[in-house]
């Protein structure tokens, strides 16, 4: 009895061609190629903006080398000084390091509530919660060593997992969109910190400025070799294993995974999405506190009302670059770390102003966020075989 096997259609023209590769793959692939064209970018722009390029170009029609070969010197000369305040030594790959570890537990924290369906905007705001009661615990209370540093991180999980608790309760009880609901408990949680940094509990005696005393040493993260890493990168990537195993080795992680999916289809199937959504953002709110532990027990040690800086909304752009998986979340908080670390040495050595690494971070997760581009100019990417990335689950979960 003779078998028939039947080829697979070709792609259409034009199309680009379909791959054997896993998703995955194809999305690095997509995401690489991002970053590729988010320097092009920035290259453009460095070469408008230097001096040399501009004085090259009066004379242009005399001397055309001259401006290409400043235009060459411009780019060649910043992205070097990028690349070695990044990555060209012990201390600039652990300070790349260190502006990661805050920005891998902010985008696990977004990135978990994205494959739950959520979208989390409040990791400032959950952030800020950690740091509050991480801060607190730290200078306020006298302990033995180890015991301190793990009561002021439990109280900072504890922290951040109460505001994104809130979240999660208002949009499984009421329906409350989590979108308006962290956007607001981003400014809560600012005013409350502010506040508190003027009552006598939380403001360094002498001290007229919103600073809080200096964390106790027993309470503060160990550092390694001399330099400003701390013991909150090994937790950052602890937290990354911890995610990957929720969502792909538990029970619960099935039913977030589910409902985020398709919520309508997981309630039919007698899971609850309350309890879900709850769960999801109580577990996200932990992720960003932690990031706030890491930001007043490992860089900062006092408590200020710049503790969070940018980092819970830049948590966003690395879940968006990292596609909502633990280990793309943990590639781009690296990718980001370096660019921030890197961006300082830039400006000091070139001039280039450090907004140019932010302008990097929104150009490559706006090619990110549009792989039809991306493959229009690449157009030997390969095409995925399954229907589309993990975030388009958690945006229409």
């Amino acid at each position: 009895m003779s078998t028939e096997t039947t080829a697979a259609p070709a792609p259409a023209k034009g199309e680009p061609p379909r791959s054997g590769l896993p998703s995955w793959a194809v999305q690095g692939l997509v995401s690489l190629s991002a970053i590729v064209l988010a320097l092009v970018v920035g290259a453009v722009l460095i070469i408008i903006g230097d001096q040399g390029v501009q004085k090259a170009a009066g004379y242009f029609g005399a001397a055309p080398m001259d401006t290409f070969s400043a235009a060459g010197s411009a780019v060649g000369n910043a992205y070097q000084a990028l690349l070695s305040g990044a990555l060209g030594g012990i201390t600039p790959i652990s300070e790349s390091l260190t502006q990661a570890t805050p920005l891998i537990c902010g985008g696990l924290a977004v990135s978990l509530a994205f494959r739950t369906g959520l979208f989390n905007i409040g990791a400032q705001g959950q952030l800020i919660g950690g740091a509050i009661l991480a801060a607190y615990v730290g200078f306020a209370w006298h302990l033995p060593p180890v015991l301190h540093v793990v009561l002021a991180v439990v109280a900072g999980l504890v922290g951040g997992a109460v505001m994104g608790g809130v979240v999660g309760l208002l949009k499984a009880r009421t329906g409350a969109h989590e979108v308006i609901v962290t956007i607001m408990l981003n400014y809560v949680a600012l005013y409350l910190l502010q506040w508190l940094l003027t009552t006598t509990t939380f403001q360094r005696p002498g001290r007229t400025d919103p600073i809080s005393p200096i964390v106790d040493a027993n309470a503060q993260f160990p550092k390694f070799g001399g330099t400003r890493l701390h013991l909150g990168f090994v937790l950052a990537l602890l937290a990354a294993v911890f995610v990957w195993w929720l969502l792909n080795r538990s029970t619960i992680g099935f039913e977030l995974r589910a409902v985020g999916a398709n919520a309508d289809a997981s309630r039919t199937a007698g899971m609850s999405v309350g309890r879900a959504y709850v769960i999801a953002m109580v577990v996200a709110g932990a992720l960003a506190g932690l990031a706030g532990v890491q930001q007043v027990l490992g860089t900062d040690l006092p408590l200020t009302d710049g503790v969070a800086a940018s980092v819970g909304f830049d948590a966003i752009t690395v879940a968006l670059l990292g596609r909502g998986t633990p280990i793309g979340t943990v590639l781009a908080g690296l990718l980001f770390g370096a660019l921030n670390a890197g961006g300082l040495q830039m400006q000091l050595i070139t001039q280039t102003p450090l907004t140019l690494t932010t302008v990097l971070q929104a150009v490559i997760v706006l090619f990110v966020a549009a792989p039809a581009l991306v493959r229009s100019v690449f157009r030997f990417l390969p095409k995925e075989r399954g229907a589309g990335a993990v975030l388009a689950k958690g945006w229409n979960g």
